[in-house]
């Protein structure tokens, strides 16, 4: 095995961010045989460029995302880039006898996640997908504790996913862009919290029995005639005109699990209030948990086999490395807090894990597994515009009927 593993970065933007900060400090925090090297950075804009690689610390920067992805030289190609490239890119890597980390949801189209999946099945490289909040540590303990049964038969799950930048006053971000992104809050914001579900539970989810599809800002200011900015908040419309947004902005849907229990699912960007409510509640026969991001180190517990008289809710700091909480001996002392950056560290370390022979923490999804979320999200759509229920069908030749 290599003493080290080059990466390299496709997109420079949030999630390039995001990921060029995982790699910069996972072998700092975590003990990594192969270590990372961040080896190229591609992206567009080649003066910008040139400024992310120095910040971040890349040693080389192309604005040929093909050439970096066909480099010898290079072990791993981590994509961070719009949806609707993400197949072009990682077959190419696939084929090029590279691992491949895609960012979610794994495509923008079922179609796209679907050739993906069967490049992934194909190639000799391992694949993973930067479904970061399943490294959050009260979710990864979360998992341990329904995997475990105690909170006994599921009865009920809710989950949302709540943020409130998409108002009106925001441009056309290419996020708003259906051509581009997929879809709006569903794709972006769904399939975080569809994944989490399934991560958490074990259990698939089975069938969408109604769906609500909705865009309430249909005209939205260009950015120099075009969608500029990576994220929300980052430009203001200019005199080009308004161009029409293409995405939903809310989405609503119930669904059912495979072992019985009725899920709902929500995920919006007018949320206003709220910023980044990513949050869950599974009940059980004997107990229930819940988990809200913006208290992203705290898990509530509740055992429902507990005495009456002192029943309730338990609030559990999962920073506490000596009490066995996923990943937290690797960072600082008991209480004194994680933030979002650092589950993508603990997914850094646990893709390097994987490709040095070793096991991951929690489990990881590779592009098998983030097909099933795709399947979830395709079903949401159709049932939201036929109105009907929609069975899924997560058999490997399956899709949604």
């Amino acid at each position: 095995m290599k003493d080290q593993l080059n990466v390299a970065l496709i997109g420079t933007k949030f999630m390039g961010r995001a990921h060029s900060n995982a790699w910069l400090n996972v072998g700092k925090f975590f003990f990594t045989p192969p270590l990372p090297m961040m080896h190229t950075v591609a992206g567009r804009n080649p003066n910008d460029l040139e400024e992310f690689a120095e910040r971040w610390g890349w040693e080389h920067h192309t604005t040929d995302w093909l050439a970096a992805v066909e480099d010898p030289r290079i072990d791993l190609v981590d994509i961070a880039t719009p949806n609707h490239i993400h197949a072009e890119q990682a077959i190419a890597a696939l084929e090029a006898g590279k691992h491949v980390v895609c960012e979610k949801p794994l495509a923008g189209t079922l179609s796209d996640a679907e050739a993906m999946t069967h490049a992934a099945e194909k190639a000799d490289g391992q694949t993973f997908v930067w479904y970061n909040y399943r490294r959050v540590p009260a979710v990864a303990l979360a998992h341990r504790i329904v995997q475990s049964g105690a909170l006994g038969r599921l009865y009920h799950v809710r989950a949302a996913y709540l943020q409130s930048w998409g108002g009106p006053e925001t441009p056309l971000v290419w996020r708003f862009q259906a051509d581009i992104a997929g879809s709006g809050a569903h794709g972006d914001l769904q399939a975080h919290i569809i994944d989490a579900v399934r991560f958490v539970t074990g259990e698939e989810i089975v069938s969408v029995e109604g769906a609500i599809e909705h865009t309430f800002i249909e005209q939205r200011a260009l950015i120099g005639g075009t969608a500029g900015a990576e994220i929300a908040g980052t430009g203001a419309g200019t005199d080009a005109g308004m161009g029409q947004s293409t995405v939903d902005d809310a989405v609503l849907f119930l669904g059912r699990m495979a072992g019985g229990a009725l899920a709902s699912f929500e995920a919006t960007r007018l949320a206003t209030g709220y910023h980044n409510a990513n949050r869950f509640e599974i009940h059980g026969e004997d107990g229930a948990i819940r988990f809200d991001f913006e208290r992203m180190n705290e898990l509530g517990y509740y055992d429902a086999r507990g005495e009456g008289a002192t029943a309730g809710w338990t609030v559990i700091d999962v920073t506490r490395g000596g009490d066995g909480h996923p990943y937290a001996e690797a960072w600082w002392p008991d209480s004194h807090g994680l933030g979002y950056e650092h589950s993508f560290v603990n997914q850094a370390a646990d893709i390097v894990s994987m490709i040095g022979g070793r096991s991951p923490v929690v489990p990881m999804p590779d592009f098998k597994d983030a097909l099933r979320t795709q399947r979830v999200l395709e079903a949401a759509i159709v049932s939201a515009r036929e109105r009907m229920p929609v069975s899924i069908d997560h058999d490997d030749s399956g899709g949604s009927s």
